[in-house]
């Protein structure tokens, strides 16, 4: 397959950016989240089409909203959709042609609407796979066969599933809004697993070529500090907003000048945001003072100040943050919390403590397709000098991510391993 041009390597990074927040200002204007993902993508098609040759323009976030909304409105006259919508226009604001109606809406200043879209797509209408499907399509950007790698599910299962997600939507006309009274903290648990959803795909994406994706998770930090505002009362907010700011207090030091991983006990600490620390270590004080025991994502943002304290790896506090993924381990029981448990133990006691809590993982069916499973085995077999066994560990887990960038430094590691073992025979 040909290497993609400059141009349209651009234009790809260009909606990658751009989409979420194209599509949700178009799902408030058409009230219909699948018309305005398919005229956003006719968007990024007449983009596709007409930049190679006339250049990526100015501003290509508005070049995209433009000719989105225009095909927005030629898909509504099209599919007769302005008859549906101009009815219901015409009932809140009196007027009887619904076609300027319609078009004026088009044209209404951009509100928050992203956040109307984490409450539209975390709906508790939709089950939890179906959810997750569409986050990762409408706020994250990622096509189809991208999420059902990341699930591990055929590509036509994703599809159904988001379109059934969709349909879901329109057929019970799921409003656009943020809920308010009782329905707010309804909402509250699936908005947050959103939010950390689109976090975690900037954080380490998926798949793709890029390690990380940081407006991703600017994005997710806006409207999780904008959630805080709508409740301040509410710890596990605070949690998430402490969580996701300590977290991404390092994505500066996460990859070099080339875009390669760096892991965190190899990172420049010197590197992370300070800015970022403070408010996040702010976010967790105001969490700490709820009255309840805390929850999920505060225990998380315990465990993340204490890396944000620390001067170095070896300087952390290595057995709270294991105690702290025990207590994590009792309010939400995970297999992916008990391998973390099992990394801070390896640091706290030693690699052969780690590595006997991972073995009792790797019959866990939970994990059997993550790679994260067989790198952290690998890893402690490197530490123990059992270079011979940790090679393979290190190339099975590189054949199970999608992200390129992971897969590179995986094979690294292993190549490593049996550089070493062959010195050792």
């Amino acid at each position: 397959m040909p290497e993609p041009s400059p141009t349209r390597r651009a234009i790809e990074a260009v909606w990658k950016i751009e989409a979420p927040r194209l599509i949700a200002g178009l799902v408030r204007r058409v009230r219909d989240v699948g018309l305005a993902e398919e005229a956003a993508q006719d968007a990024f098609v007449e983009a596709l089409e007409q930049w190679p040759d006339a250049g990526v323009p100015e501003n290509p976030g508005a070049w995209l909203a433009t000719t989105a909304r225009r095909r927005a409105i030629d898909r509504i006259r099209r599919e007769q959709k302005l008859r549906e919508i101009g009815e219901a226009l015409s009932r809140e604001s009196g007027t009887s042609d619904p076609m300027p109606a319609a078009i004026d809406r088009l044209d209404d200043p951009i509100e928050d609407d992203l956040l109307r879209l984490v409450f539209m797509t975390s709906h508790p209408l939709l089950p939890d796979d179906a959810r997750s499907a569409l986050t990762l399509r409408l706020l994250c950007g990622l096509s189809t066969g991208e999420i059902a790698r990341a699930f591990l599910v055929p590509e036509p299962t994703i599809a159904q599933r988001i379109v059934r997600a969709k349909r879901t939507l329109s057929d019970n006309r799921v409003a656009f809004e943020v809920p308010v009274g009782k329905d707010l903290p309804e909402r509250l648990a699936s908005v947050l697993e959103v939010l950390y959803l689109l976090f975690n795909e900037g954080y380490t994406a998926t798949a793709g070529d890029d390690w990380i994706r940081p407006s991703l998770c600017e994005e997710s930090m806006r409207l999780g500090r904008i959630l805080e505002g709508l409740m301040p009362l509410e710890p596990e907010v605070h949690g998430l907003v402490a969580l996701m700011e300590l977290q991404a207090s390092r994505l500066n030091a996460r990859t070099d000048r080339d875009g390669n991983p760096i892991l965190l006990p190899d990172q420049d600490r010197s590197r992370w945001d300070r800015t970022l620390i403070r408010h996040g270590l702010g976010a967790l004080d105001a969490a700490r003072r709820s009255k309840h025991a805390p929850g999920p994502y505060t225990l998380q943002a315990e465990i993340a100040a204490c890396h944000a304290r620390a001067n170095s790896a070896a300087g952390t506090d290595w057995r709270q943050i294991a105690d702290l993924y025990g207590r994590l381990g009792l309010v939400a029981p995970s297999p992916i919390v008990e391998l973390n448990r099992a990394v801070a133990v390896g640091m706290a006691e030693g690699p052969q403590a780690g590595l006997r809590i991972v073995d009792a993982l790797t019959t866990e069916p939970a994990l059997a397709a993550y790679h994260l499973l067989p790198a952290v085995r690998a890893d402690f077999l490197f530490k123990l000098s059992r270079f011979a066994e940790a090679a393979p560990e290190f190339e099975r887990a590189a054949t199970m991510t999608r992200n390129t960038r992971e897969q590179s430094l995986l094979r690294e590691r292993a190549a490593e391993c049996k550089r070493s073992a062959g010195q050792e025979s």
